[in-house]
């Protein structure tokens, strides 16, 4: 199968399971910190400029967007996690609804987790990737913003990516640069191996 992402449709922003939208196709979550350039990876990945809203302040995702790219596949935009500034409550919600989503979903095959490629992972990096194997979910590590790491450094970030998070051998982890957005191919690859 070749994903060539050329009609792409919001399907439903959902917040409970009654809402899903019951389309027959396989699911790949997209998960991630608040700010760590998911919609701009969806973007990338859909040749679209804008059909993940891409906003100067983080933690604006606050439903579950499905996505259905081309009849072959239904992205899915999880809340990202780890944002402060929205309440305890608020935190707690979005957690639920996550969880939900990710233990129950029989149609979720694959989750991107996207990391910052410059930083240590995060607690809640570490919390959401043990989350995603402790209900055996494969999982693809994309860490971002590779073109803000000079090219000789990328390999020693990706290695102590994969050293924090203690990353299972059968998952995969990919830099990425939604900028340069030259290894969609790669990712779609390993994707289609779950489809």
């Amino acid at each position: 199968m070749k994903i060539n992402p050329n009609e792409i449709e919001l399907l439903i922003s959902a917040v409970k399971p009654e809402q899903y939208p019951e389309t027959g196709l396989s699911e790949v979550g997209l998960s991630g910190r608040s700010n760590v350039g998911k919609s701009s990876f969806i973007n990338s990945m859909i040749g679209r400029k804008n059909m993940a809203r891409t906003s100067q302040q983080p933690g604006k995702t606050q439903t579950l967007n499905f996505y259905n790219i081309d009849n072959q596949l239904v992205f899915v935009d999880v809340p990202g996690y780890g944002y402060a500034k929205v309440s305890k409550k608020q935190r707690e919600a979005f957690g639920k609804m996550i969880e939900k989503y990710i233990s129950q979903r029989t149609s979720l095959k694959l989750v991107i987790q996207l990391v910052d490629l410059r930083h240590n992972p995060t607690e809640d990096d570490i919390l959401m990737y043990n989350y995603l194997k402790y209900f055996d979910i494969p999982t693809l590590v994309i860490a971002t913003k590779e073109d803000k790491i000079a090219k000789g450094k990328v390999q020693k970030h990706l290695a102590n990516v994969q050293r924090k998070l203690e990353m299972e051998p059968e998952d995969e982890i990919i830099s990425y640069s939604s900028i340069r957005a030259n290894k969609q191919q790669q990712v779609w690859n390993i994707i289609e191996k779950y489809l």
